[in-house]
C-alpha cells in the first residue's frame, strides 16, 4: 500500500475524498515523511477541537492527524504506552492513545478497535526496533540545546527518566544521554 491509497481510503472513510482533498493531504503527509517511514494503516476520525472528520495515518514511526491540509500532528510510535477504545452515544467510537508526548483523544473513529490493534502492534515493532522516535529525540534535543538554565537541565533530566522508565530507552541509552546532558 501507498500513501496516496493509503490516505484516499480514510479520506473515503471520512467523507472528504475529493481529489483536492487527497492531493493536499498526501502533499502535506509526503512532505514530513522521515527516512525508512512506510504507510501502515489509516483510517478517519475527529479530533475533539473540529467538526469534521479527518484523517488518522498509521506509519511505521508514527501516528498521524491529518485535517485540512494543516500540518499533522505526529505521535512518535516509539512513545505510544496504550491505545484504547471506548464507545460513547455522543461520539461514537473514541480512541485514546496514551504516549509520552501527552495524551490524544480522537472520536467517531471508523473501526476503532481494528486501528487500535494495528497500533499497539506498530508501537510495540517501533520499541523493540527501535526507531525514530522520543528514545532519540529528547537525548539529541538535550545535547544539541547545551547547557541552559538549571529548569531546561532538569526538565531534560526528566524526560530522560520518563523514556527510561517506559522502556524506551534502556539503561546505558539512558546513562550515556545524562552523561552528555551533564557534561
Amino acid at each position: 500500500m501507498d500513501w496516496t491509497d493509503l490516505i484516499d481510503t480514510a479520506l473515503d472513510a471520512a467523507g472528504n475524498h475529493g481529489k483536492a482533498n487527497q492531493a493536499e493531504a498526501v502533499r502535506t503527509v509526503r512532505a514530513t515523511v522521515l527516512d525508512g517511514e512506510e504507510p501502515v494503516a489509516s483510517t478517519a476520525g475527529r479530533h475533539p477541537d473540529h467538526f469534521r472528520k479527518g484523517v488518522l495515518v498509521l506509519t511505521t514511526h508514527r501516528l498521524l492527524f491529518l485535517k485540512d491540509g494543516k500540518p499533522p500532528v505526529p505521535v512518535p510510535l516509539a512513545a505510544v504506552t496504550d491505545a484504547t477504545v471506548t464507545r460513547t452515544k455522543l461520539n461514537g467510537e473514541v480512541l485514546l492513545v496514551v504516549a509520552l508526548t501527552g495524551a490524544h483523544r480522537f472520536e467517531d473513529v471508523v473501526k476503532a478497535e481494528f486501528f487500535a490493534e494495528q497500533l499497539r502492534a506498530a508501537a510495540r515493532a517501533a520499541r523493540e526496533a527501535g526507531t525514530p522516535g522520543p528514545a532519540t529525540a529528547p537525548a539529541e534535543a538535550a545535547i544539541g540545546s547545551g547547557s541552559g538554565s538549571g529548569e531546561q537541565l532538569i526538565g531534560q533530566l526528566e524526560r530522560l527518566a520518563a523514556l527510561r522508565t517506559s522502556g524506551a530507552l534502556t539503561e546505558d541509552e539512558f546513562t550515556r544521554a545524562k552523561q552528555r546532558l551533564i557534561g
